[in-house]
């Protein structure tokens, strides 16, 4: 079989389809598996009776049935869910949006593919433009998206050390940069892997940079602000026009219905919704018909608020403290857990790659994430990449317990033998 460029590009391993590879091993072949992978949200019970509701709701009104399930939408998706969307930003926080600022697309990973091959790649006049990381690690899943080779281009960040066993990356400002060849800067907020969240401040510097530099600055939404609200610090939702913001219905407990949500100018959100209909015809029904139903009740803000955002807060905190009994005396530190449904672990010094040690945990029915993939677009050799690995804190405690027990026995054995 001969395969194009493209066909080689996307079809070849990459990280992210070895996580998913797991995720779908781990949670319908081996039940057994102590799984700390993938991005798979917990199950939430008032969260799950409210999106059967909403679902039941849509399903009773035959008019609203037969929309969501016998009509193709328009090329930015559903009219009467953007319009709704917009009003309740709009209220909510002054943004001057409408339904020409936002478009649908079947989930984050094919939002971003359209958005990111929108702005870089290789230009109408022969040059080449990359997407720029102000700081990594970041969320795989971009790695593979570039249709092109040196597609991203990352800064290391800042590493402000807290305590005996805690940490925070910062963006550097001294050392990140806009060049000529930036295309848009691309931040996800809180971040995957680490639970980071982007100060408000270095937000603004980050937007102040980009407005100057006439590029976006895309943020990933996926577990932040407005929805599904997965922070734990203080922290303002933003958008300008010069922002694109994509947000994603997958964390708030509907992964499988792959809706996404892009906010941005109308210039992009025409030219995106004429690209993501060539990819996939129309945006899927079922996640904004639920939407809808969550807009009118009022419950898409106030459930990532008051079930979402404090079911993970407690579980983070749960599992800080079973790993820090389990990793007692052992050199590491936890990345500050800001949002998201992540612990990122820093293992100073430690002698095998976290790749080792991803294949010796899973010899032994655990499954974590590699710290070393998420750094795309950076150049420069950095050890600290190996040392890193990323764990979800989305499974039941007593999961969380047995795999914690076992990822210290294997880290021990990696110091002491390497």
């Amino acid at each position: 079989m001969r395969l194009s460029q493209f066909g080689e590009t996307l079809s070849a391993d990459s990280s992210i389809v070895s996580l998913m590879d797991d995720l779908g091993s781990a949670l319908r072949d081996n039940p057994d598996m102590l799984f700390l992978g993938g991005g798979n949200p917990a199950r939430i019970p008032a969260v799950e009776a409210a999106l059967s509701g909403a679902l039941k709701d849509a399903l009773a009104d035959p008019e609203k049935a037969w929309q969501m399930l016998g009509v193709y939408q328009s090329p930015a998706g559903d009219t009467q869910l953007r319009q709704e969307l917009a009003d309740c930003l709009r209220r909510r926080y002054q943004w001057p949006i409408s339904a020409e600022n936002i478009a649908l697309a079947n989930g984050s990973q094919s939002a971003f593919f359209v958005l990111f091959n929108l702005f870089a790649g290789k230009m109408t006049d022969g040059s080449a433009r990359h997407i720029q990381l102000p700081l990594v690690p970041e969320y795989l899943g971009y790695s593979e998206l570039g249709l092109g080779s040196d597609f991203y281009r990352a800064s290391r960040p800042d590493i402000e050390l807290i305590g005996e066993h805690s940490f925070k990356y910062h963006v550097d400002f001294s050392r990140f940069a806009i060049d000529a060849d930036s295309a848009a800067l691309c931040v996800s907020r809180p971040t995957n892997p680490t639970g980071n969240v982007i100060a408000d401040a270095e937000l603004a510097g980050l937007d102040e940079r980009a407005k100057a530099a006439g590029v976006p600055l895309i943020i990933d939404g996926a577990y932040g602000l407005p929805f599904p609200g997965i922070v734990f610090t203080e922290a303002c939702a933003h958008w300008n026009e010069n922002t694109v913001l994509v947000l994603s219905l997958s964390k708030l407990g509907l992964p499988g219905v792959r809706t996404a949500i892009v906010i941005a100018d109308e210039p992009i959100i025409r030219a995106f919704a004429q690209a993501n209909t060539v990819l996939s015809l129309a945006a899927g029904n079922v996640g904004p018909a639920i939407t809808r139903e969550l807009l009118a009740s009022e419950q898409l803000l106030q459930m990532g608020r008051e079930k979402v955002a404090p079911f993970y807060r407690e579980r983070c905190e749960q599992t800080v403290t079973l790993l820090r009994a389990a990793l007692q005396g052992l050199p590491y530190r936890i990345h500050q857990p800001e949002g998201a449904i992540f612990l990122w672990l820093w293992f100073e010094g430690l002698p095998v790659p976290s790749d080792e040690l991803y294949k010796r945990l899973k010899a032994r029915g655990v499954l974590i994430i590699a710290g070393e993939h998420f750094f795309p677009g950076l150049q420069e050799p950095w050890a600290h990449q190996y040392e890193c690995v990323r764990i979800s804190y989305a499974q039941p405690a007593h999961v969380v317990e047995q795999a914690a027990l076992i990822l210290a026995e294997e880290v021990a054995r990696a110091y002491h033998s390497g």
